[in-house]
């Protein structure tokens, strides 16, 4: 196959020539870097390992196009060499001037894909990116006030501090204290304060930088 290549792209001087050939994935690396390309016509099975792991350091020089010429024919390993910054794919029964016009359009910096391909990967690149999801406790932390993370820090730098000792680090009655407690245990679903203060250490909840 690599043989009948290079004689079809050679057979077409000065218009086009084989400048390298490599058989596996870390010379392909080498000669990339050697030569820098225009075209690259890559196979995705490179000595028994997926060339898919090498394609983006292949056009890492920003002049090199990659065109993918395979037997491979799950659509979406396919998908993902064009997400990876192949140019076009090719399948390795298509006809000999099909290869040439291939590599001529790309060199020209034109897509060789068709149209359904073409969706799915601009569909794929215009997804947006699902956020993470929050964490329950995290939600938790969220739902209460300033104040309350206030005290949970103050309980947790404070440990054994009474609720009086708290109230008064905190400029507010004892009496509010016990009122935002209750709250918080509420929220955190804990029943007193040695609990707020191991469920508090558990999940750095009373860190400044949490």
């Amino acid at each position: 196959m690599l043989w009948g290549l290079s004689k079809l792209i050679d057979g077409e001087k000065p218009r086009m020539e084989v400048v390298g050939t490599a058989r596996s994935c870390e010379e392909a690396l080498a000669k990339v870097d050697q030569l820098i390309p225009d075209v690259i016509l890559l196979d995705l099975d490179l000595d028994g390992k997926n060339a898919l792991d090498i394609l983006p350091a292949l056009v890492l020089n920003q002049k090199s196009r990659v065109l993918i010429l395979t037997a491979e024919r799950k659509q979406a390993t396919l998908d993902m060499a064009v997400l990876r910054g192949a140019r076009g794919v090719l399948r390795k029964d298509v006809a000999a001037e099909q290869v040439l016009k291939a590599i001529e359009k790309t060199h020209r910096g034109e897509l060789w894909l068709d149209r359904e391909t073409l969706g799915r990967v601009f569909g794929e690149l215009m997804s947006p990116v699902a956020a993470p999801k929050p964490s329950p406790e995290t939600e938790k932390y969220a739902a209460l006030t300033a104040k309350e993370q206030k005290i949970i820090q103050s309980i947790v730098e404070g440990s054994g501090a009474s609720n009086k000792a708290l109230a008064q680090r905190l400029f507010i009655s004892e009496h509010t204290l016990c009122n935002h407690l209750t709250s918080i245990y509420h929220k955190l679903d804990v029943s007193n304060r040695l609990e707020l203060y191991v469920y508090a250490i558990k999940h750095q909840l009373g860190n400044p930088q949490s």
